[in-house]
C-alpha cells in the first residue's frame, strides 16, 4: 500500500513538472523508475536556465539597438527639417521669378496678347459650329485640332505657331466654301434597324446630307456618323433627293431644310405631320364605319348613274321609232296603248298612269339610301369628335393639361371624324343630285309622251 501512494506522488510531481518545463514536454521517453525521473528534472532545470540566459542576452542587444535607432530616428528629422527649410526658400524665390517672368512674357507680348484672345475666341466659335456641321461628316476630326489649339493658348506657357494660327484661317474658309457646295462622297451609313453600310451620299451645303436611294440623313456629332432617319418625309421629297444623288450635273429640284442641321425644325416638322392614311386611322372604328359608308354611296351613285345614263340612251332611242320597245320604261308604256287602240280614253289615261307608277320606283331606286347616308354622315362624324373629345378629357384628368402638344394632338384626332362626314357626305349631296336628275328627266318624258298619246287618241275617238 505504501509502495502504491509513492508510486501515484511520483506521477503527480511527473504531471506537475511537465506542464511547467517545455522541454520536459519535448522528451518522447517515460521514466521508468524514480532515479531516472530525477535525471529528467535535473536536465530540464538546465535547459531552462540556459533560455533564459539567451533571453537576457537579446534583450540588452535589442536595448541597445533602440537606443541607436533612436539617435538615427533624431538625426533624419533634423536633416528633412534642414531641407524643407531650404524647399521653402527656394518656392519663395521660383514664386519671385515666375511673377518676374510673367511680367516680362506680358510685356514682350504687348499687343500679341489681344491678337491671341480673338484667335481663342474665334477658334472657340468655329470648333462648336464645326462639331455641328455636316461638312465634318465629309471631313471628320477638325474640331481635335481647334480644340487642342484653344487649350495650348489658355496654358499661358506655349504660343500657337504660324502654322496653327493659319489652319484656324483655313477652316474658316473651308467651312464657308463648303457651305456653297453640293458634293457627292462615300461614307458608312446606320440604318434604323442598326445595320452599317457603306453608301455614296450627297451633301447639299450644310443644310441636308442624302443617300443615293433618296432618304435623308442626319449627323450625330457625338459618334461622328451618318444615321438614316426612321421617318422620311412623304410626298415627292426622296424622289427629289434620289434624282439629285444620281445625277452627275444640271439643275434638279430638291426639299432643303433652310433651317439646318443646328435646328431642322421646317425637316423635323414634315416628318412629324401625319400623312392621310395615319390622320385617317386616327378617326377610329368610326372614321373607318364612315369611310365604309361613303364607299358603298359612292359605288350606287356610280351605278345608278351608269344605270340611268343607259336608260335614257334607250329612251331617246325610243323616241325615234313608232314602234313600241320594251328594253326601255317609254316603249313599256306606248305598248299599253298600242296593245289596248279601242279603249276609251279615261281608260287608257288610267293604264297609261299605271304604267309610269310602276316605272318610276325603278328609276328612282337608290336615291332614298344616297339621300339617307348624305344625312347619317355628319352625324357619325359628329359622334366620332365627342367620343374623341371625351377621351381626351378624360387624359387630361389623369396626366393633367401641362402639354399642349398631347392635347392639341388628342383635339386633331377627335376632329377627324367630322372631317371624315363632312367628306363623305358633301359628295353624296352632288351625287344624290346629279342621279335624281337623271331619273327625273326620264319620268318627265314619260309623262309628256302620255299626254300627247292621251290627247291624240282622244282627238282620234272624237
Amino acid at each position: 500500500m505504501k509502495m502504491k501512494l509513492v508510486k501515484a506522488a511520483a506521477l503527480a510531481l511527473c504531471g506537475t513538472l511537465a506542464l511547467s518545463v517545455g522541454t520536459l514536454q519535448a522528451q518522447e521517453q517515460e521514466a521508468k523508475s524514480l532515479d531516472e525521473l530525477l535525471g529528467f528534472i535535473k536536465k530540464g532545470q538546465v535547459n531552462e536556465a540556459r533560455e533564459n540566459r539567451e533571453r537576457e542576452q537579446r534583450f540588452a542587444r535589442n536595448k541597445a539597438n533602440q537606443a541607436a535607432e533612436l539617435k538615427r530616428a533624431e538625426e533624419e528629422r533634423a536633416r528633412q527639417e534642414a531641407l524643407s527649410t531650404q524647399l521653402e526658400n527656394t518656392y519663395e524665390e521660383n514664386e519671385l521669378l515666375v511673377a518676374e517672368k510673367q511680367k516680362q512674357l506680358k510685356e514682350r507680348l504687348g499687343t500679341l496678347a489681344e491678337l491671341f484672345g480673338h484667335l481663342t475666341s474665334a477658334a472657340g466659335d468655329l470648333a462648336t459650329n464645326v462639331e455641328l456641321s455636316l461638312v465634318s461628316s465629309q471631313y471628320p476630326d477638325r474640331e481635335v485640332f481647334l480644340e487642342d489649339l484653344i487649350k495650348k493658348m489658355s496654358q499661358s506657357s506655349k504660343l500657337p505657331t504660324i502654322e496653327e494660327i493659319e489652319r484656324v484661317w483655313y477652316e474658316l474658309n473651308r467651312e464657308m466654301v463648303e457651305s456653297g457646295k453640293v458634293v457627292s462622297f462615300d461614307a458608312e451609313v446606320s440604318r434604323p434597324d442598326g445595320e452599317k453600310v457603306a453608301q455614296r451620299v450627297t451633301r447639299v451645303g450644310t443644310f441636308n446630307v442624302v443617300s443615293e436611294d433618296g432618304k435623308y440623313l442626319t449627323y450625330v456629332p457625338e459618334k461622328g456618323s451618318l444615321e438614316e432617319l426612321a421617318r422620311q418625309p412623304s410626298g415627292p421629297y426622296q424622289g427629289w433627293a434620289a434624282d439629285l444623288a444620281n445625277s452627275a450635273d444640271g439643275m434638279h429640284r430638291f426639299g432643303i431644310d433652310p433651317t439646318g442641321p443646328s435646328g431642322g425644325s421646317f425637316l423635323a416638322a414634315i416628318i412629324n405631320s401625319p400623312t392621310l392614311v395615319e390622320r385617317w386611322h386616327q378617326g377610329g372604328y368610326v372614321g373607318y364605319a364612315i369611310t365604309a359608308v361613303g364607299a358603298f354611296a359612292f359605288l350606287l351613285a356610280i351605278w345608278r348613274l351608269l344605270a340611268l345614263t343607259s336608260i335614257g340612251a334607250r329612251v331617246k332611242s325610243q323616241l325615234k321609232n313608232d314602234k313600241a320597245n320594251e328594253n326601255n320604261p317609254l316603249g313599256r308604256v306606248l305598248k299599253i296603248h298600242e296593245d289596248n287602240p279601242t279603249m276609251d280614253p279615261d281608260t287608257l289615261e288610267l293604264k297609261l298612269s299605271e304604267g309610269i307608277l310602276k316605272e318610276t320606283p325603278k328609276l328612282e331606286s337608290g336615291l332614298t339610301i344616297l339621300k339617307i347616308i348624305s344625312a347619317v354622315a355628319p352625324l357619325m362624324g359628329l359622334l366620332g369628335t365627342v367620343t374623341g373629345m371625351i377621351i381626351t378629357f378624360q387624359a387630361i384628368t389623369i396626366f393633367g393639361a401641362g402639354d399642349p402638344k398631347a392635347m392639341a394632338g388628342g383635339i386633331s384626332s377627335a376632329l377627324v371624324t367630322t372631317v371624315l362626314g363632312l367628306l363623305v357626305a358633301i359628295p353624296t349631296v352632288l351625287l344624290h343630285t346629279i342621279v335624281n336628275g337623271r331619273a327625273q328627266r326620264i319620268i318627265h318624258t314619260l309623262n309628256e309622251q302620255t299626254t300627247g298619246i292621251i290627247a291624240e287618241h282622244t282627238e282620234s275617238r272624237s
